[in-house]
């Protein structure tokens, strides 16, 4: 069996890895120049860094053996310290009763309990189908913690209104999460942990970007392909029969079936002449993009976050990461930080398209106001962009999705997945355990609905555990030696391994 992978981030590579394991012939399309997708990691200034901060944190068991499979024993477990920047002012996230006292005094604080208790006690509730981002917050968090916390940093990730915003973007990420729920979990009196509040998680040494590098290198090993700075125009096929790909380069390939993790709005474009309602309403689907701005600081000890979300609204950037506080192996003997300050946008803004000079200096002079540099001078400054990063999920947008979904429900052999495959929101779980189940569709002939991952996500879950010294999935043994990568196995000598 043929098959073609478009894309080599999460789910894409987990797919391949996974069918190439079942005995599958599986080559993978990357239009980048290096695998990992949003979880890619790269060198810079003798450093290893992410794409922004990538956690691993799952209670699925099959993720977590899956992920455990691959990076081995190359892992640590890390003690989340992660704020809130707020008019000067650093909130911990999560939350911590004292130190939001003292950030907010206690008329700001009894305010907020006031505005919290007035919805309990007079409850809004719209239309499930009209429900706003805004309406759903105000409800569980009261409008004044809304209006503080929530609606600046909203606002600057998607680029509309909050009012604008759809409500599945909360009920996904935030969830049955409330300010009693807050409260509790830092009261300690919760019932269980909210995946929210996780103050631990796993992360490989050699950054995520290790765990898809590994699985790249197996698929190449193991009688696949992994075909880098090679992107996909469209998908071919007969009646709605997939039958394989054209590249950009105009050559044509045969493929029995098609794992597409390129942009949904691409692969419906690309796939012919489209019924009316299906062409308007992919027009209607919006991605937003990331620029990433590194800068090279000479200090260490900035600060002790791992990342901080940047919700002062006279800020441009949403979040700041601080590599150096993540596992030592990442800067080694390196007597300097990294830090990567995220900005949001579309194509049409005009930051988009700003000099690489101007975005450093604009993020130079953003940190420089936090008094996060404590000081320390900005060495060397580099620029990422990211295009469709993020699926918008405008009010109402589901309406407009669903037409697309039953549109690709109808052709043969074509399975979308992934953040952009499948306008989702995904976290790096989400996208392995849709790779997961995509492969298991194929090799197994099972039926998993993938459409429902992440926005049913608990209907896939299995019990897993986090122990003191790691990782594993309930009842699991400890990790295994990971899958070695071919350059990785040539650098250990003997006596290093």
């Amino acid at each position: 069996m043929r098959v073609a992978v478009i894309g080599a981030g999460a789910a894409g590579l987990t797919a391949a890895y996974q069918l190439c394991k079942g005995g599958a012939n599986v080559d993978v399309f990357e239009a980048g120049d290096g695998v990992g997708g949003l979880a890619r990691s790269i060198d810079l200034w003798g450093q290893r860094v992410d794409l922004g901060p990538h956690r691993f944190f799952s209670k699925d068991a099959r993720v977590n053996r899956l992920w455990l499979e691959v990076v081995g024993r190359d892992y640590r477990m890390v003690d989340r310290i992660t704020r809130i920047y707020f008019r000067h002012r650093f909130y911990h996230y999560p939350l911590k009763p004292g130190n939001a006292l003292r950030n907010m005094g206690v008329l700001n604080a009894v305010a907020c309990l006031g505005s919290y208790l007035k919805e309990k006690i007079v409850p809004y509730y719209p239309p499930r189908e009209n429900e706003t981002f805004e309406g759903w917050v105000v409800r569980r968090f009261g409008r004044k913690l809304f209006e503080m916390f929530f609606k600046s940093y909203s606002e600057k990730l998607w680029g509309i209104s909050c009012q604008d915003l759809d409500a599945d973007f909360a009920a996904q990420r935030i969830k049955k999460f409330s300010l009693g729920e807050a409260v509790k979990s830092a009261l300690g009196i919760s019932k269980g942990q909210h995946k929210t509040l996780v103050d631990r998680f796993a992360f490989p040494i050699q950054g995520t970007g290790i765990v898809y590098e590994r699985m790249a290198d197996y698929v190449n090993q193991h009688g696949g392909k992994v075909h880098v700075r090679t992107a996909v125009k469209r998908v071919l096929h007969d009646e709605h029969r997939v039958r394989g790909l054209e590249l950009a380069d105009g050559r044509t390939e045969e493929f029995d079936r098609v794992i597409s993790t390129m942009p949904l709005t691409l692969l419906v474009r690309g796939l012919g002449e489209l019924p009316t309602a299906v062409q308007h309403a992919v027009d209607q689907l919006r991605f937003r993009n990331t620029i990433l701005v590194y800068l090279h600081v000479d200090g260490r000890d900035l600060f002790p976050d791992q990342w901080q979300y940047i919700h002062s609204p006279e800020l441009g950037t949403g979040r700041v990461t601080n590599f150096r506080n993540w596992v030592p192996e990442l800067y080694g003997d390196a007597k300097t930080t990294i830090l990567a300050l995220e900005y949001w946008c579309f194509d049409e803004d005009a930051i988009w398209t700003e000099p690489d000079p101007a975005l450093i200096a604009r993020a130079t002079k953003e940190m420089e106001s936090t008094g996060l540099l404590n000081g320390a001078p900005v060495i060397d400054g580099k620029v990422f962009r990211i295009r469709r990063c993020y699926p918008i999920y405008a009010r109402g947008y589901r309406k407009h999705l669903e037409p697309v979904v039953d549109y690709l429900r109808g052709f043969e052999r074509l399975t979308p997945i992934g953040r952009y495959g499948a306008f989702k929101y995904n976290n790096q779980d989400h996208s392995i355990l849709m790779g997961l189940l995509a492969a298991e569709n194929i090799l197994e002939r099972k039926t998993h609905d993938l459409w429902a991952v992440n926005s049913d996500y608990e209907s896939y879950q299995e019990a897993a555990v986090i122990t003191e010294t790691g990782l594993e999935p309930e009842g699991g043994a400890a990790a295994p030696e990971p899958v070695r990568s071919s350059a990785e196995t040539q650098a250990l000598t003997p006596s290093a391994r």
